[in-house]
Order: structure tokens, then C-alpha cells, then sequence
């Protein structure tokens, strides 16, 4: 079985419609995310059981406006909660107690030694995309891996902190 046995007729039109697909993600605001948000689109077509559609390209980029769509009320809505967030906890009178921030700065230091027991690369990826806020291509152009790569680091990495995050919740 090869390769081009596993992929749905829509991937197949995907592959051959890439450059103008990434073209209209860029012209819609995505420039620097369009090869993320092509990589959504792929995977959403993965997911949706296979039917026959009349109009299989403009079908995709209707998929990609959705997709730029929800991105961007996604974004809309995350920098909404993080401005309630600041509004809210503005400063407070009462400091952290000293017992708490201890035990953070302990739980910091558990996190970092998780990290760093997966190997420089899963923890340089890691902290790119979710402290520097890198998108997952540019990470692995600059890292000169392929995207599978990155985002195999990166469910490494998740997996690791979600089992120290379950002991956390333990304790």
C-alpha cells in the first residue's frame, strides 16, 4: 500500500491546490500562520468521513475562510479573556504567602526538570511554541526538522506535563 492510497480525494486536491490555498490564507491576514492553518484544513478533511462533493475546490477554500473565521474569533475571544483576566486581578493588597510562593517555585523547578529530562529539542520546541508564541513551521524550518517532527515534541512534552500536572492535582 502506498502512500497515495491513504489520502481522501479532498487531501489530493489540497496537494495540488497548496500555493493558491496559502495565497488566499495570506491575503485573508494569516500570512504568517497560513502553512498552520493549511496544516488545519488538512486535518479537518482527514476527520470528515468521505463523501463525493460537487465542487471539491471551491469547497476547500469556503473550508478555509471557516477556518480563518474561527481563528480569528478564537483570537478575538482568548485576548478577551486575558484582558478580563488583568482587569480583574489587578494589584492586590495581600502579597502571595511565603508558603505558597514556594511551593510554586517548586513546582516551577519540577516542570523545567520534566522538560529538560525530554532532551534539548522537545524542550527548545516546546518553549518556543508555548512561551514565545512560534507558530509550529517556523519552528521547525528553524530547527531544520519536519513539521511531523514538531508536533511529535510537542505531544511528548504535553504528555510529560499533563502526568506532573495529574501528580500535582495528587498532592
Amino acid at each position: 500500500m502506498n502512500r497515495d492510497d491513504d489520502i481522501s480525494g479532498l487531501q489530493r486536491v489540497i496537494l495540488n491546490e497548496r500555493s493558491r490555498l496559502l495565497r488566499f490564507l495570506a491575503a485573508r491576514g494569516m500570512s504568517d500562520d497560513a502553512e498552520d492553518a493549511l496544516h488545519d484544513l488538512w486535518q479537518r478533511v482527514a476527520a470528515t468521513p468521505a463523501q463525493p462533493i460537487a465542487d471539491p475546490l471551491s469547497y476547500l477554500f469556503r473550508a478555509a475562510e471557516n477556518l480563518v473565521r474561527d481563528r480569528r474569533r478564537s483570537t478575538v475571544s482568548r485576548d478577551r479573556r486575558h484582558q478580563d483576566w488583568h482587569e480583574t486581578s489587578g494589584p492586590s493588597e495581600e502579597q502571595p504567602m511565603g508558603e505558597r510562593a514556594l511551593i510554586a517555585r517548586e513546582r516551577l523547578r519540577e516542570v523545567q526538570s520534566t522538560l529538560a529530562t525530554l532532551g534539548p529539542r522537545v524542550e527548545l520546541v516546546f518553549r518556543r511554541c508555548r512561551l514565545d508564541g512560534l507558530g509550529q513551521v517556523a519552528i521547525a524550518r528553524e530547527l531544520g526538522v519536519s513539521l511531523s517532527s514538531v508536533e511529535k515534541d510537542l505531544q511528548k512534552a504535553y504528555r510529560a506535563l499533563a502526568q506532573l500536572r495529574a501528580k500535582f492535582d495528587a498532592e
